[in-house]
């Protein structure tokens, strides 16, 4: 931004996009450069020892940079910051911005308590899945155990708050479809305020819903391209073998249900059963939009993923004919309509990545800043709620964005989804309803 023109502090105003030649330490803002929304703002610059200056015409209020184009017709020549200090420990801008680094600092620590629950819960899966065919009765009740946990700790949570999970925990052998689609259909449920035994009914449908696919040959099973008309048949029938299996486990009929018509759509065009409308049952058509989102975030072909904002985006625009219209409306109010792992522009012009969303407040999410001055382990995670002057302009797409960007930002090549059981509105851990 050498280019940028330079402005006398005595001249902000208001409206204002400027830049801040200080290190991100040596100023209380949560960016280097901003639009001017108030005269504390201004108050707080004239403060930092810096003489001038740059701004950004094109950011800025028109009729603002207007007014100061008129006053400055010629470039400064250089730089200036006449006083190159560094703030002392105790002072004003040194408390601002160390009380912002502990803001992130607990989100960071609320996102690894996340991820941690995350690793534990996909490993139990893992065991799971792998012991259902050899020893069904007792990995049943596992299997019944864990979702009871999970539908307590979403059910107690004061507040829901969905994360992506990021790289480090295990890599991507930790991904799972049906923990994906279990979270997903629960978070669901909650909002729609399911009493708590059917919320367990419903993720241990979620969560077996695919064991029918056991029994469908793995050149088939993970074949990328189009199937053959046979093999299409072939892999429809999941289902039906599905419901064989779980029928011998005697699980119960609204758990059997999940597992027959979750390929099953509203209107009429899935299958098996070529069931549709509310001759779906409502577990059933829960478990088919999480389901949906889920594959179409991570197909087998990972060149052909959408992102969570492409997903939801063609769901609702071309797809919805497939979808409960209610329950369709229920998850794209959860999941916002930027959902955590989106990689978006923010209104002042900065790269993020969507962290996390909070179900209460969905259009408020906490994002991951891409800012090259701020080491990548020191990331700014900025609650969105907490800045009413910022928003989400759109969603990229990971391969519009440079390299170094998407390094920094880290989105995973699959999306794992988990939630926060022990949060409260005042971002407390470990409170509970009264």
């Amino acid at each position: 931004m050498s280019d940028t023109p330079w402005i006398d502090t005595q001249q902000l105003r208001v409206g204002l996009y400027v830049y801040l030649d200080l290190g991100w330490m040596d100023h209380p803002f949560a960016f280097s450069h901003f639009k001017i929304n108030s005269a504390e703002q201004i108050d707080i610059i004239a403060g930092l020892g810096l003489q001038k200056v740059r701004y950004n015409p094109e950011l800025s209020d028109e009729a603002v940079a207007l007014a100061v184009a008129s006053r400055h017709k010629a470039p400064s020549p250089a730089p200036v910051t006449d006083v190159a200090r560094v703030p002392a420990a105790a002072s004003p801008v040194m408390q601002a911005k160390q009380a912002m680094l502990a803001k992130i600092r607990q989100r960071r620590e609320v996102a690894e308590r996340i991820e941690k629950a995350f690793v534990a819960t996909a490993r139990s899966i893992r065991d799971i899945e792998r012991n259902l065919y050899s020893q069904p009765a007792e990995t049943l009740a596992t299997a019944t155990g864990l979702v009871a946990d999970i539908a307590d700790r979403m059910l107690t949570a004061p507040e829901m708050v969905i994360q992506v999970i990021g790289e480090k925990p295990g890599g991507e052998e930790l991904y799972l479809h049906s923990l994906n689609v279990a979270v997903l259909a629960m978070m669901m449920a909650r909002e729609m305020g399911l009493p708590r035994d059917v919320v367990s009914t419903l993720g241990l449908g979620a969560l077996l819903h695919d064991i029918g696919q056991h029994d469908i040959p793995d050149r088939v099973r993970n074949k990328v391209g189009d199937l053959t008309p046979a093999e299409r048949h072939f892999f429809e029938q999941h289902p039906v073998y599905g419901v064989a299996m779980a029928q011998r486990m005697h699980v119960s009929d609204a758990v059997l249900a999940v597992i027959a018509q979750h390929h099953e759509h509203w209107d009429g065009g899935g299958y098996p059963a070529r069931l549709q409308g509310e001759g779906i049952a409502l577990l059933a058509r829960i478990v088919v939009i999480t389901n949906y989102f889920d594959e179409l975030c991570n197909p087998p072909a990972l060149a052909d993923a959408l992102t969570p904002h492409e997903a939801l985006s063609a769901m609702f625009a071309r797809l919805q004919g497939k979808f409960d219209p209610q329950l369709l409306r229920v998850f794209i109010h959860c999941m916002g309509v930027y959902p955590p792992g989106s990689v978006v522009q923010l209104s002042n012009g900065l790269l993020a990545l969507v962290s996390s969303v909070n179900t209460t407040h969905p259009m408020k999410p906490v994002v991951l800043v891409h800012d090259p001055s701020v080491p990548r382990d020191e990331a700014i995670l900025l609650d969105m709620s907490q800045e009413p002057q910022l928003n989400i302009s759109k969603s990229i797409r990971p391969a519009q964005v440079p390299r170094e960007v998407l390094n920094y930002l880290s989105p995973r090549l699959h999306l794992s989804y988990y939630f926060d059981g022990n949060n409260s509105p005042s971002g407390k851990p470990g409170a509970s309803k009264a």
